[in-house]
């Protein structure tokens, strides 16, 4: 297989997007616990801390994207300075490590999406039992 420098630059808008639906992902999970953290305080409710434990789950994994995401970001560009010095293989082991990276967050963004429903359907469980 062939791999040129501009290869590994296709993974930049991806990345570049995906990182951005996982900020947006992250800042909307703060401000839900902020909000929980207030109204918990001035009316204080037994399910609460219980959505604000799924929350910082959520976050956590949130975190992990992240992290993977930019990783494979950062392999990416390691990626493309050695097959601008003509390292092939050390470039395909590279952009290999790279979609492995990707293939990671993805799988994270998966999991915390599973998660999210799974808190939505307690959520409107608990709206369905109500008269």
């Amino acid at each position: 297989m062939e791999l040129s420098l501009t290869t590994p630059a296709l993974l930049f808008p991806a990345v570049s997007l995906l990182l951005l639906a996982y900020t947006n992902r992250f800042l909307a999970l703060a401000s839900l616990v902020r909000s929980l953290h207030t109204r918990h305080r001035e009316h204080p409710d037994p399910l609460i801390p219980k959505q604000i434990d799924n929350l910082r789950y959520r976050i956590h994994l949130i975190q992990s994207m992240q992290a993977a995401g930019v990783s494979s970001l950062l392999v990416c560009v390691v990626c493309m300075f050695v097959l601008f010095f003509g390292e092939v293989a050390a470039g395909k082991a590279l952009f290999a490590a790279s979609l492995v990276l990707m293939i990671v967050s993805l799988g994270l963004s998966v999991r915390e999406i599973q998660v999210s429903v799974k808190a939505l359907d307690l959520h409107l469980l608990d709206l369905e039992e109500r008269p």
